[in-house]
């Protein structure tokens, strides 16, 4: 997704990082490799995660970066248009990111008749 992404919008406003979690990961051994990864993005204002699956592997280590000191805001069930959204308003405060996420999951769900 993240490299569709920066198909469509050329340059990411928002520096990123795409941390592939295996499916049956174990959380302590992908917590350093996961906590550089967030480092690395961090511009000091923390990090937004997005992940898969609320409770799923990837979602608790999120959760477990949380605790390590840098703020950390989550928000599951990731989809293209949730990425999009964030990163066309990449302006607003961590805080404020996680409702503009969310939005762009459900916005980005249309039912029709095709």
């Amino acid at each position: 997704m993240l490299t569709v992404a920066q198909r469509l919008l050329h340059k990411l406003p928002l520096s990123c990082e795409a941390f592939e979690v295996p499916f049956d990961g174990n959380l302590d051994a992908l917590l350093p490799a996961a906590s550089a990864a967030m480092r690395k993005v961090d511009g000091g204002q923390g990090v937004l995660i997005l992940t898969d699956l609320y409770g799923a592997t990837p979602s608790n280590l999120a959760a477990r970066l949380a605790r390590l000191g840098t703020p950390v805001r989550r928000v599951s069930a990731l989809s293209l248009p949730m990425l999009l959204r964030v990163m066309n308003y990449a302006e607003l405060d961590l805080d404020d990111l996680p409702a503009v996420a969310a939005a762009g999951a459900r916005n980005g769900a249309i039912t029709d008749d095709a």
